[in-house]
């Protein structure tokens, strides 16, 4: 009996571990609107407030979104993948389109100038899609569209990447290909001579810290939205050079 009820606490705990791991995934639809920007080749989406670039070089492709403010959370929702789906609008959601799936990787700007009819000012919640992801799933003709949206499991090819810029007094890292959450909500550094130091939130996806660590061996530390932690140890050569990326040999 002892076993029995030593069992019991044990197994409610890892129910409540693995949910609270679970947090930036959810399962639940929630309303917003989405409308499009840029062209059909994905003019105007390159580059953008999460630090990405080429978003083909990188892997996110036209599947992208800007989000307004209220679900860009400062930047740190950059990298976040959502499914969304056309709703509620018969004339102009196509029939039978389903759903696509997004990563967050430009912010859609409020203007509190116009009160009325921008639908990236607080609180609502708004994805500005690249024209190929709205086109899936409505008619162009449409320009905004009710939908609905949850956050899924980021889909990655190859380990979590750092592309490496600044200068030997104050270093800027770009975390991306970011698997399962998709966003980095703390990043720590480490060189080979030195412990674990706390990197800060820049923008974006990019993280700094004011450590020269020109000659080491660099290991990162990264922490996602649902709370997992992995560490990358050397994941770039203590030759590394600014303006390089270097990819990890795991992911999330």
């Amino acid at each position: 009996m002892a076993k029995f009820y030593c069992f019991v606490p044990l197994a409610f705990f890892m129910v409540l571990f693995v949910h609270a791991m679970s947090a930036g995934i959810d399962d639940k639809w929630h309303d917003a609107h989405a409308t499009f920007y840029g062209d059909m080749q994905g003019g105007e989406t390159m580059q953008g407030a999460c630090g990405y670039g080429d978003l083909f070089e990188q892997g996110y492709g036209l599947e992208t979104a800007a989000l307004s403010t209220a679900l860009f959370n400062d930047g740190l929702a950059c990298g976040a993948c959502f499914e969304i789906k056309c709703v509620s609008d018969p004339q102009w959601c196509i029939k039978n389109a389903g759903s696509i799936k997004v990563t967050a990787t430009n912010f859609c700007p409020p203007n509190y100038s116009k009160p009325d009819g921008n639908w990236c000012n607080p609180p609502q919640k708004h994805f500005d899609l690249s024209m190929k992801m709205f086109t899936t799933i409505a008619y162009y003709r449409a320009g905004i569209i009710p939908v609905q949206y949850r956050r899924v499991p980021c889909i990655k090819s190859g380990g979590v990447k750092f592309e490496i810029q600044g200068n030997p007094y104050w270093l800027l890292v770009l975390v991306y290909n970011v698997g399962n959450a998709g966003d980095v909500s703390n990043v720590s550094i480490k060189g080979s001579n030195s412990g674990w130091l706390q990197m800060s939130h820049n923008w974006g996806q990019h993280w700094n810290i004011g450590t020269n660590l020109v000659g080491q061996a660099l290991s990162f530390q990264v922490t996602t939205s649902d709370g997992k932690t992995l560490e990358f140890v050397n994941v770039a050569p203590s030759q590394w050079q600014f303006g390089q990326t270097y990819e990890a040999n795991q992911n999330f």
